[in-house]
C-alpha cells in the first residue's frame, strides 16, 4: 500500500538524485488506483511540467509499464501506436514515468518531468529504488 510517508520518501529519493545531476524537476507518486498522493515542485523546474509529471505516474500505474517502455511500443507500426490519446490524452509515451513495487507487487508509480527524457527517467529509476 502506499502511505504518505512512503511517498514521501520516494520524492526524497527523487531530489537527491534530481540534484545530483543538477535538474530541478516535478515530482509526482500515485497509488496503486493512479491517485495523487504527493507532488513536488522544486525550485526553478517547469511549470509546464506538473502536469507532465502527474500524468507519466499516472500512465506507469494505469499499465503497469515504464512510460520510456510504453513510448517504445507506441511508434507507428507498433502494437500501442495511437495509445496516447486514450484515457482523456494523459497517456505519456516519453520516458519518467515507473511502477512502484513492494515484495513484486505493483504498489503504484512516480512520474517525474523537467530535464532530458534520460535524466527524467534516471530520477524516475532513482525514486522507484528506494520503494
Amino acid at each position: 500500500m502506499m502511505t504518505m510517508e512512503k511517498a514521501q520518501l520516494i520524492i526524497e529519493a527523487a531530489i537527491v538524485k534530481a540534484k545530483e545531476i543538477g535538474q530541478p524537476m516535478n515530482i509526482a507518486v500515485v497509488d496503486a488506483g493512479t491517485n495523487l498522493t504527493a507532488f513536488v515542485r522544486m525550485d526553478g523546474a517547469w511549470l509546464g511540467s506538473i502536469d507532465i509529471a502527474i500524468n507519466k505516474a499516472f500512465t506507469a500505474r494505469a499499465f503497469d509499464i515504464s512510460t520510456l517502455e510504453l513510448g517504445r511500443n507506441s511508434q507507428p507500426g507498433d502494437q500501442f501506436f495511437g495509445i496516447h490519446v486514450s484515457n482523456h490524452a494523459r497517456v505519456m509515451i516519453f520516458a519518467g514515468g515507473v511502477p512502484l513495487k513492494v515484495n513484486g507487487q505493483i504498489v503504484g508509480a512516480v512520474g517525474i518531468s523537467g530535464g532530458s527524457g534520460a535524466q527524467d527517467q534516471a530520477v524516475a529509476e532513482a525514486a522507484a529504488a528506494c520503494s
